[in-house]
């Protein structure tokens, strides 16, 4: 049985860790958040030691290091702009580390990362779930198999209706969050690598707090992309029917379901890591070098390969 540590236990996307840390069989010893409504560890460890200050759970860690117990490992899931810091941490208390997506905001800190693992000695995993997909894994062998060298049309379109909150929160402030490409949509250009290949172009055609918009070109695809966290962008047939999220992803004009099986991805994901099979800081280059991008270029306007959901906006 592995020792786990948590950074980050009451937002979204801890339950997902806490689950897959209790399927894996493992348990979680010791939990860090500023924010104290965590009631749900009491779903999967009662027994998890917790603390609001990082002083004192950075005290607590390092007690149990030098009993000679240290935690295998840390999972991070902290705010996208604080990762960097708490990987550094993990990696120095003689964990490795398993870190929610994105792993940084910005290419370069992936080489600091590195020196750090060369000389603790551990190592970094991310999530990169959409990577275990049955129906992406599919895809991918499908592709490989092609034997024409065109490349694939792909539209990507992803809206996540989110409240007024979203905005006052962290997730509203680029520095932060990286914006809505980083914060919601990292694990898309993750998969549209893993699909297509390297990246070859990089234009954004629109650019604001709620909503991105662009053109990327790969090695077999050519992808007008769109995602928001705007109710105002979806379809006029997603409201009437009161969804609140629109995803859909056409390759030469064919839809692609992936709706369903996501349920046991982070647990999947636990259990290739613990298997020595995770995700390290080069798998996540690509798709970190093309959030950093998105978020630094200035906006074309409807020029070239748009989107066509732009066509709302603009």
């Amino acid at each position: 049985m592995k020792k786990f540590g948590l950074i980050g236990a009451s937002g979204y996307i801890a339950p997902r860790h806490m689950k897959a840390i209790a399927d894996t069989g493992n348990d979680l010893i010791a939990a860090l958040d500023k924010n104290d409504s965590v009631g749900i560890i009491d779903s999967y460890f009662p027994n998890a030691d917790f603390f609001t200050e990082y002083e004192r759970f950075d005290r607590h860690v390092d007690k149990m290091r030098r009993a000679g117990e240290p935690l295998d490992y840390i999972s991070i899931c902290s705010p996208n702009y604080l990762h960097d810091s708490h990987m550094r941490f993990a990696l120095r208390a003689g964990a490795d580390a398993i870190c929610e997506k994105p792993l940084v905001l910005n290419p370069w800190n992936i080489d600091g990362l590195q020196e750090i693992e060369n000389a603790t000695g551990r190592k970094i995993n991310t999530i990169l779930q959409l990577r275990l997909h049955p129906s992406i894994i599919a895809l991918k062998e499908k592709i490989s198999k092609a034997s024409n060298k065109k490349k694939y049309e792909v539209d990507l379109t992803y809206i996540t209706s989110r409240g007024h909150w979203y905005l006052v929160s962290w997730k509203g402030d680029v520095n932060k969050s990286g914006g809505v490409a980083t914060n919601v949509g990292v694990h898309f250009y993750d998969m549209l690598h893993f699909l297509f290949g390297n990246l070859q172009e990089n234009v954004v055609h629109y650019f604001s707090d709620t909503t991105n918009a662009g053109y990327l070109e790969y090695e077999k695809a050519r992808v007008r992309w769109f995602l928001s966290v705007d109710a105002n962008n979806l379809p006029d047939s997603v409201k009437s029917s009161g969804q609140r999220t629109y995803r859909s992803i056409t390759i030469d004009g064919d839809e692609i379901e992936f709706s369903g099986g996501f349920t046991d991805l982070h647990t999947r994901s636990y259990e290739e890591i613990l298997n020595g099979n995770g995700f390290g800081l080069e798998e996540n280059r690509i798709a970190i070098e093309t959030v950093a991008d998105i978020r630094n270029k200035n906006p074309l306007g409807k020029i070239g390969e748009y989107h066509p959901f732009l066509d709302k906006i603009i």
